[in-house]
C-alpha cells in the first residue's frame, strides 16, 4: 500500500481564498485513495504557510498524480502557490521480517 504526500507553500494572506480550491484538488484524488487529508503546518514563516495533502492506500500513484496535476490547474489552486508542489511516495512496511522481499 502506498501513501502519497504532496506539500506546497502559499502566502498566508491567501489562505482563506485557497482553501476551497485545495479541498477540490483533494476530492479529485479521492477515487484513487482510501483516505485523504489536508494538513497545514501550525507555524507560518515570513508570511508563507506550508500545506500538505495526504493520500493513503494508493494503488496507482501515476494516475493519482496526473489527476492532481489537472485538478490544480482546473480549480485555480495554482494561482495561490508560492513555489512548486512537491510529492513524495512512501510504502507501508511489512508487519514482520517474513514480508521483506529478498
Amino acid at each position: 500500500m502506498n501513501y502519497l504526500y504532496v506539500y506546497y507553500k502559499l502566502h498566508e494572506a491567501q489562505r482563506r481564498r485557497a482553501l476551497e480550491p485545495a479541498r477540490r484538488v483533494l476530492e479529485a484524488g479521492r477515487p484513487w485513495s482510501r483516505r485523504v487529508a489536508l494538513l497545514a503546518r501550525p507555524e507560518v514563516e515570513g508570511g508563507v504557510a506550508t500545506w500538505m495533502e495526504v493520500y493513503e492506500g494508493v494503488d496507482d500513484v501515476a494516475r493519482l498524480s496526473n489527476a492532481l496535476d489537472a485538478a490544480v490547474k482546473e480549480t485555480g489552486l495554482a494561482t495561490f502557490l508560492a513555489g512548486p508542489r512537491r510529492s513524495e511516495v512512501f510504502a507501508e512496511l511489512p508487519a514482520d521480517a517474513a514480508g521483506w522481499e529478498a
